[in-house]
């Protein structure tokens, strides 16, 4: 089968895009040689290699700000009693006794890691759903994946696609921080101990209730389907310990209403239909009402490998109304072209879908 010019170019690139990650990782795993010379020469050869290509600097950067990212999420997390093995394992990787040559051999694990990540999976494929703070995370579900699990004291939580978790379960309080993603919560009853749901954006005290809360860049949203919560943002709760009451007066999300949190506090109370909502759950659906299409797709990409690439702008304009499978993302996409005719929708590679609209004849 003969490619579209536009389809060869796009898979040659991300070809190119492989082969320079792999590339850069080589070359960070060259820079940690336990010989000076050696390590002297690899940085010529490295500085050098960066200076060729602007596409090489760019992807050297990206590397290694992401094992810089690393070592932050584990110092700010270091010296706790219960940490998390996976942190602990990162601990005995950045131990720090002084001698240069643990140092070195550290940073060689981890650049050999992303040499096997790179090889493995396209990078920006990876750096978009695996941060460091997902891999670390208590519960964690992969792209397309979900997973339900039951706590120790008995709360049923389900982890929509590429969610994660951290837990914080002591004698006085029950806290769950949710990383990135969605998540269903059912929540046991404790009067000893509140229920708190903590994101950037503020916290959750649940009141014995089922909801739904969901992490966007800059953005958490809850969904209430039974019962009630209350929420304060995070400019309140910042001066004072979760499940503490010295704060102003929470605002009560009651079954059936939906808020929105920000760095500018708590938005208006809508109204949404739980049962839909419940029932989109249950079947793995994505159920719209007079959505635009640009968020209709972003919701798609989070339940697949890759990306889905298109111009907001351009797509802004349509309105969808539909219901579409999630576990069957390509079939959603197929559902919205047959939807609208005017759609052009190509699958470049397995990690890359484009959309758009071309000018009509």
């Amino acid at each position: 089968m003969k490619l579209h010019p536009a389809t060869a170019g796009a898979a040659e690139e991300a070809k190119d895009e492989d082969s320079i990650a792999e590339q850069a990782a080589q070359w960070i795993v060259q820079l940690t040689a336990d010989d000076i010379d050696t390590r002297n020469a690899a940085q010529r050869g490295y500085d050098a290699w960066k200076q060729a290509d602007p596409r090489h600097a760019a992807m050297a950067e990206r590397l290694q700000d992401f094992i810089g990212r690393v070592q932050r999420i584990r110092g700010a997390d270091g010296g706790k009693s219960n940490a998390r093995p996976a942190r602990a394992a990162l601990d005995a990787v950045f131990a720090l006794s002084g001698k240069a040559g643990q140092k070195r051999r550290a940073k060689r694990i981890i650049a050999s890691m992303l040499v096997a990540l790179c090889v493995a999976v396209p990078g920006w494929v990876a750096t978009k759903a695996y941060s460091p703070r997902y891999l670390m995370a208590d519960m964690h579900t992969a792209t397309g994946k979900w997973e339900t699990q039951v706590l120790e004291d008995g709360t049923r939580i389900t982890l929509n696609s590429a969610s994660a978790v951290n837990l914080h379960y002591d004698a006085g309080r029950r806290a769950l921080e949710l990383v990135q993603g969605e998540i269903l919560v059912d929540v046991a009853r404790d009067r000893a101990r509140p229920f708190i749901v903590e994101t950037a954006q503020g916290s959750i005290r649940a009141l014995g209730t089922r909801f739904v809360v969901s992490r966007e860049p800059d953005a958490t949203v809850l969904s209430m389907l039974e019962s009630r919560v209350e929420v304060r943002p995070a400019k309140r709760t910042a001066s004072m310990a979760i499940g503490s009451m010295e704060a102003e007066e929470p605002v009560v999300v009651s079954a059936g209403q939906r808020v929105r949190m920000t760095a500018a506090g708590i938005g208006a109370i809508e109204q949404i239909d739980a049962r839909s909502i419940a029932d989109a759950w249950k079947f793995h659906q994505l159920v719209v009402q007079e959505q635009s299409l640009p968020d209709v797709l972003d919701a798609l990409e989070r339940h697949r490998p890759g990306a889905i690439s298109y111009d907001r702008a351009a797509l802004e304009g349509i309105r969808v109304s539909a219901v579409l499978p999630l576990d069957d993302t390509g079939r959603a996409l197929q559902l919205l072209g047959s939807s609208f005719p005017m759609l052009r929708i190509r699958t470049l590679s397995p990690y890359l879908v484009r959309v758009d609209a071309p000018a009509q004849p």
